[in-house]
């Protein structure tokens, strides 16, 4: 089996989808449909089912399964090879839902490792699994658990979440508000499988309820400027408040002890992380998440 043949099946089973495969992978799908038969006729067994659209069979996310922990392996095995003839300096990637709270370990880290390449991965935490479990990733930061099987993890930090809205919405006199108060007021929200959809469609389905959602957002930075324009509503960590931004905007508490998110680090548990990767787990494990707590008193910022 050549290597080539492997990632692009790789390709073809993360998205299920030859011409779509073809596309990114930027060959003939005629070309990649051969591929994907050769690979098919050396194992004795078809890889997907093609009953109307392609979709992975057991056989083929057995298969998946071992091309993506051997691809990561040898990757691995280069990147050490790589980190030893530069003489520790080495590459490390890091994935997360967003990167605005990692900001101040981030920035340390660079100032004490300058010739260390960190190359950052935005990563919906639903991916986080496989990617470290195939070694495309080495460490993910997520708020919302992901599948622990084959991981490693340590809690960086817990938090309230908190309501979000402009200065001029009839809440934002009030310190704290209730669930059931929200019910028919419309939401700006992230796009499903991000952690603050999570966490609200969670907290509407324990009511029998649906958010409302006006607005959905890719950038979850964008949230806060929507919020403030007075578009809608929306849920906004508590550690938003520590950050220096001047929005009209007011975060309220949330009376519900479920309005809360748990930032946590995770690798994988089997696989060798490059001296890079320490580092930065390091920097990010030790990094004084308490320390900027915000008072309870809900800031107009």
């Amino acid at each position: 089996m050549e290597l080539n043949s492997l990632r692009q099946f790789l390709v073809v089973a993360r998205l299920q989808h030859l011409s779509r495969a073809a596309d990114e992978l930027r060959v003939a799908q005629p070309s990649l449909s051969r591929t994907v038969a050769r690979l098919e006729a050396e194992l004795g067994t078809p890889l997907f089912d093609r009953g109307g659209r392609l979709t992975l069979n057991d056989a083929g996310r057995l298969f998946r399964e071992h091309v993506e922990r051997a691809l990561g392996e040898l990757d691995a095995g280069r990147r050490a090879v790589a980190e030893t003839t530069a003489e520790g300096a080495g590459t490390v990637r890091l994935a997360s839902e967003t990167f605005l709270t990692l900001t101040g370990p981030l920035a340390a880290f660079k100032r004490a490792h300058p010739a260390v390449e960190v190359e950052l991965n935005w990563s919906p935490a639903a991916d986080m699994a496989r990617r470290l479990r195939a070694q495309e990733v080495d460490l993910c930061v997520a708020s919302q658990p992901i599948p622990a099987n084959g991981l490693a993890s340590t809690p960086l930090f817990d938090e309230p979440v908190g309501l979000g809205v402009a200065t001029s919405h009839p809440l934002a006199r009030r310190e704290t508000v209730r669930l059931d108060d929200l019910a028919d007021e419309p939401f700006v929200s992230a796009r499903p499988g991000h952690w603050q959809r999570q966490l609200l469609d969670r907290l509407f389905a324990a009511r029998n309820r649906t958010p409302r959602i006006v607005c959905e957002v890719d950038e979850p930075s964008a949230i806060a400027d929507l919020i403030a324009a007075g578009l809608g509503i929306g849920l906004v960590p508590g550690f938003a408040r520590r950050i220096e931004v001047q929005l009209p905007a007011v975060w309220i508490a949330v009376d519900s002890p479920d309005c809360r998110r748990t930032v946590t680090l995770y690798w994988g548990a089997d696989s060798h992380l490059p001296g890079a990767a320490r580092l930065l787990r390091r920097t990010i494990t030790d990094w004084d998440w308490p320390a900027a707590e915000p008072s309870a008193t809900p800031p107009r910022a």
